[in-house]
């Protein structure tokens, strides 16, 4: 059964791998035995992803991306499969937020969020998609959705609209690219933590909000990887327009 969530032999791409959850993923892409491309715009610190995975026994590879300009996608593509063959596996995580009310949201920083967090998702997809149909060879895409496609919070407007349409891009994805051995899927991670929000996740004030998760905490980001895993693998073989949410029941609690 567990050789179902093996990787071996295929290569995976992996955006926004410089830091924080990109980085743990690609690690656990590794971990299951796929050659991994790290892509990120700090390329400075994909060469820290690239070194961990290294020492963990696994292969990979960094490409600088901006998925906000598609001649880069194609750049970081074309290197990707240079190096390590065509992409079976994408993991769309490139993602931004930045924090301010409504009624102050400028266009640029609305632009801005919605360029990184849904038009990037997309240009990547279709980028690998059209690849992966010239090649014949399917594939897995999991886009990177969140607990806010489903929820609302306030201060962060755009980044919760750009998330929300991550999920409805997937599944109209997933219609469409079916025929092609295609399946696209995402997680929706509720509130995890990490080097930058450890900090503010154990302050007082967010204590309330991690009291309405039914688990009664947030996420390790160790409990991402199996729902990663399930998806980017064989294991999810019949899965495709899911949006997984992973978020110890915060999107069902009402209260």
């Amino acid at each position: 059964m567990t050789d179902r969530f093996d990787l071996s032999g295929k290569t995976a791409l992996v955006t926004g791998a410089s830091g924080g959850l990109g980085r743990h993923f690609a690690m656990t892409l590794a971990g299951a035995g796929a050659t991994v491309v790290v892509a990120a715009r700090r390329t400075d610190k994909l060469a820290e992803t690239v070194g961990a995975i290294a020492d963990g026994g696994g292969t990979a590879h960094a490409v600088p991306m901006d998925v906000t300009e598609r001649d880069s996608i194609k750049a970081a593509f074309d290197a990707a499969e240079a190096a390590a063959g065509t992409v079976g596996v994408i993991v769309n995580n490139a993602g931004i937020v930045d924090r301010e009310m409504a009624l102050e949201v400028s266009q640029e920083h609305w632009d801005s969020v919605i360029a990184t967090n849904l038009s990037g998702v997309w240009a990547v997809a279709q980028e690998a998609a059209q690849r992966m149909v010239a090649a014949e060879s399917g594939g897995a895409i999991v886009n990177i959705a969140s607990l806010l496609a489903k929820r609302v919070s306030k201060g962060i407007m755009p980044y919760t609209v750009s998330k929300a349409g991550v999920a409805h891009l997937t599944r109209s994805l997933a219609v469409e690219w079916a025929a092609h051995g295609i399946r696209v899927n995402a997680l929706a991670p509720g509130y995890f933590e990490t080097d930058l929000n450890r900090d503010y996740l154990r302050s007082e004030a967010t204590q309330p909000m991690i009291g309405r998760i039914p688990a009664g905490r947030v996420g390790d980001k160790s409990e991402l990887e199996g729902p990663l895993l399930l998806l980017a693998s064989d294991a999810g073989a019949y899965m495709t327009g899911v949006v997984l949410s992973v978020d110890g029941g915060h999107a069902v609690n009402a209260f």
